[in-house]
């Protein structure tokens, strides 16, 4: 505790997420089921530590897992400057989801939040390339747009890193 104000020296984790058996896509299996989805305790974890491993979650395609590092660290950053990086972060994990879902809508809506958030930061921003993934957004909502429009599936979706910057 600091002297002054009696308030943590860093930020208080935010409130765990309650328990819950998961597919390897991250959907909601009922309870009893045998959870598939095997993921570290990000609640354990710094800020940076779950960034880190978010950006590992995502480059092994693991988007759900992703989006969770990414809300964690959301949850860390309520009430500073990278509150909206952070929450763009896991719509954009999100919105990945939503494509290995062959969710087209789902795609197109939390890319496009995604893209609003984290493109305010300029690039790079916390050593992430933000414009080459705003660029990677717009194609893939592109894409999704077209599956939409058209009735049809959405394609396979070609595994890219994190682009670094």
């Amino acid at each position: 505790m600091t002297a002054s104000n009696d308030m943590p020296e860093r930020p208080l984790p935010p409130a765990p997420k309650p328990e819950r058996p998961r597919d390897e896509a991250g959907r909601p299996l009922r309870a009893g089921e045998a959870n598939r989805l095997h993921l570290p305790d990000f609640d354990s974890m710094t800020l940076e530590e779950c960034h880190e491993e978010a950006i590992r979650l995502f480059d092994a395609s693991n988007y759900f897992g992703a989006h969770e590092a990414w809300e964690t660290c959301w949850g860390f950053a309520k009430g500073t400057e990278e509150e909206d990086f952070f929450k763009g972060l896991a719509q954009l994990g999100a919105g990945y989801t939503h494509w290995i879902r062959g969710n087209p809508h789902g795609v197109r809506a939390l890319l496009g939040r995604a893209m609003a958030r984290i493109g305010t930061h300029g690039s790079p921003h916390r050593g992430l390339d933000v414009d080459a993934w705003i660029r990677r957004m717009e194609d893939l909502r592109a894409q999704a747009g077209a599956a939409q429009r058209n009735g049809t599936p959405l394609p396979p979706l070609e595994a890219h890193p994190v682009p670094q910057g």
